[in-house]
C-alpha cells in the first residue's frame, strides 16, 4: 500500500474516533445535566480520551498476541508422548 494513502487511512480513522469521542461526551454531558464546554476543551478532552485508549489497545493487543504466540510453542500433552 502507498505511503500516502496508509498515512491518509490512519487519519481519517484518527478524526472518525476524535468524532465519535466528541459525540460521547455530549451525549454524557447532556445526560448528566451538565454545561457542555467550549468545542476546544471538548476537542482537547477527546484527543487525550483517544491517545490514551489507542495506547492502552496496543499494548493489551501486543499482550495477548505474546500470549497466543506461547500458546502455539507449546507442546500439546499428545505431543509429550512421544
Amino acid at each position: 500500500m502507498d505511503v500516502e494513502v496508509k498515512k491518509g487511512l490512519k487519519r481519517m480513522m484518527l478524526d472518525t474516533e476524535m468524532k465519535v469521542t466528541e459525540s460521547f461526551l455530549k451525549w454524557v454531558y447532556k445526560k448528566d445535566g451538565k454545561a457542555l464546554p467550549n468545542d476546544l476543551d471538548l476537542q482537547k478532552r477527546s484527543r487525550i480520551i483517544v491517545d490514551q485508549t489507542n495506547k492502552t489497545i496496543s499494548k493489551r493487543g501486543k499482550n495477548i498476541w505474546n500470549e497466543f504466540k506461547s500458546a502455539c510453542r507449546k507442546k500439546s500433552p499428545e505431543e509429550d508422548k512421544d
